[in-house]
This record gives structure tokens, sequence and C-alpha cells, in this order.
């Protein structure tokens, strides 16, 4: 396979495994969705200011461009898990608090109805 349709199938891979649209990611990255496409179709390489602002994204770029994963930071935890603590770090204080508020509440709820199940109620 040629190198240009390798990274294109790779960069697709990140897209879809990051949620997003040919057309959003395209918008977030600042092209348009055809060269979003021709990129993944490996028509095109991206260049290095569209593969910045793709590791801002969530993108892992070293797998992109080589096939070979970034190391994670942290063992144990998934480039999901990751991206949620990426984000909640950008949060400002207020908010912070907002999602551990939220984050306990659906814990303790899981947990009642676990408890629940096995008590038969």
């Amino acid at each position: 396979m040629h190198l240009s349709k390798e990274i294109g199938k790779r960069l697709q891979e990140q897209r879809v495994f990051l949620g997003y649209t040919q057309e959003v990611f395209a918008a977030q990255l600042g092209v348009a969705k055809r060269t979003q496409a021709s990129y993944e179709a490996g028509k095109n390489e991206p260049k290095a200011g569209y593969l910045s602002q793709a590791l801002l994204l969530g993108v892992d770029v070293m797998y992109v461009m080589t096939g070979v994963r970034s190391p994670r930071p942290a063992e144990g935890i998934s480039v999901a898990e990751e991206k949620i603590l990426e984000n909640y770090r950008a949060l400002a204080d207020e908010d912070q608090a907002s999602v551990r508020r939220l984050t306990s509440a659906l814990a303790e709820s899981i947990q009642s109805n676990k408890l629940n199940k096995v008590s038969g109620n």
C-alpha cells in the first residue's frame, strides 16, 4: 500500500474513533471537507500545521504518520479516558466541581442499583 494511503487510513480511523464527521473534523482543523477527504483517501498528505492542530483534538499523530502508537502517559488509562481528563482539565474550577458532583451522583446511583439487585429489591 502506498504510504499516503496508509496515513489516510489511520487518519480516518482516528477521526472516527474521536467521534467526528469529516465535515466537523475538517472545520476544527481549518481545512475544507474535500481537503479532509483527500487526506483520508491518500491523495494528499497533511501538513505540519494541520497535524499540530489534530494533536490538540486528541489525534495520535505519531500513529497516523508511522503506524506506531504514542506511549500513554499513565498505565491503564485508555485514549478515551485520557481525552475525558484533558477536557476536564480545560474546564473552569466551578465547572470541574459540577463534573465531580455529576460523576459522584452517577456512581452512587449505579452502586445503589447493584445493591438493590443483589438484595432482590
